[in-house]
């Protein structure tokens, strides 16, 4: 009995995303490519995060700070209409 709910909790485990930045080697987050930072916004203008988006911890960190430097700019919005 126990065996058979460990290898349902097991099956249920979902696989971690793999970093979009580390696949794509040419990849650069930068504040003006709006486009790709939009992806990682949610609807009301937050921030996702990495559980979420599956970016690693240096990734994410870069990205912080290119969504942040866009909103500055106001490249992207700080809240949603």
């Amino acid at each position: 009995m126990e065996n058979e709910e460990r290898r349902d909790r097991q099956s249920m485990r979902k696989r971690k995303k793999p970093c979009l930045f580390c696949t794509e080697r040419g990849a650069v987050i930068d504040y003006k490519d709006v486009a790709r930072l939009r992806r990682f916004v949610s609807d009301k203008a937050k921030i996702l995060p990495r559980r979420v988006t599956g970016t690693c911890s240096g990734h994410q960190k870069i990205l912080t700070t290119a969504i942040k430097r866009a909103r500055y700019l106001a490249f992207l919005p700080y809240t949603c209409d």
